[in-house]
């Protein structure tokens, strides 16, 4: 597929679980219970419930970490959530950065952007905004926020140079992002990558762990940080669907990884003089 076939892709599917409701979204891509509708298969979505700021009504199960957990968000800052959702982790935030700070939370699927701003005047909030756009070229001015985070958002998105370098502009000097991720070691056959079920998943976008990593200090960032990391296990039965029992023991054999990595780094701007 191309880039724009996979982000079609991925805005028809999230545009989907927009319009379902919290409890169908349990079994959606990157829910709790299934993928994509289909009730087989279990990514990470950890535990928010006792979590400051959660929203039930906003949480929809679609993650693969807590960003927030380790992005150092203080009282006052003003936080970025790229690929926001029903905005759960921008609720989260709030309620850190409190009445000083201010929340954006920026997704590119217009049902989305419906059911957060329907979550947030629940609230009486003031400072948290939603808005849409692409994460590759993100509608902000450049040094605008103190912290970026997003949670199992990048491996989606077919340009991740482009995120990072946008990542990075938007950051004020010395700012830093906190990023949940899926990643890989190993690689994945060619017919699980293509299979937009898979992609809109979350796992057939992954990259490889040491090539994300490599990426971010590329881009410019400093003081890299794998804070977490689990693995995600695909079921036998999900592969098969897709690769041959040939194939599938090979895949086994050679051992590939699907992780799930929560990462955090600094732009951090050298002092003149």
């Amino acid at each position: 597929m191309t880039e724009k076939d996979l982000k079609k892709v991925v805005k028809e599917k999230y545009g989907t679980i927009a319009s379902q409701s919290v409890l169908l979204n349990r079994s959606s891509c990157c829910g709790t219970s299934g993928c994509c509708g289909e009730p087989e298969f279990s990514m990470i979505g950890d535990e928010y419930i006792q979590i400051a700021g959660h929203n039930p009504d906003a949480d929809l199960g679609l993650g693969c970490g807590l960003p927030t957990e380790f992005a150092g968000i203080k009282n006052g800052d003003s936080v970025l959530d790229l690929g926001s959702g029903a905005g759960n982790d921008c609720f989260v935030a709030r309620s850190i950065v409190g009445e000083e700070g201010k929340v954006t939370g920026l997704d590119f699927t217009k049902e989305m952007i419906v059911k957060a701003n329907q979550n947030l005047a629940k609230t009486g909030f003031t400072n948290i905004d939603f808005l849409l756009g692409d994460i590759e070229n993100i509608p902000v001015p450049d040094n605008t926020f103190d912290v970026v985070i997003s949670n199992c958002v990048l491996n989606l998105v077919p340009d991740k140079e482009k995120a990072f370098a946008e990542i990075y502009r938007v950051l004020k000097p010395n700012g830093h992002f906190c990023i949940s991720d899926v990643v890989l070691a190993g690689h994945l056959p060619e017919e699980v990558k293509q299979a937009a079920e898979m992609y809109a998943g979350c796992v057939a976008g992954a990259s490889q762990k040491s090539d994300y990593i490599e990426l971010i200090q590329h881009t410019g960032f400093l003081h890299v940080d794998i804070h977490k990391e689990k693995i995600i296990s695909l079921p036998d039965n999900l592969l098969l669907k897709y690769i041959s029992s040939e194939e599938f023991k090979a895949f086994k054999e050679q051992g590939t990884g699907i992780f799930s990595i929560t990462v955090s780094a600094k732009k951090m701007i050298p002092v003149k003089g």
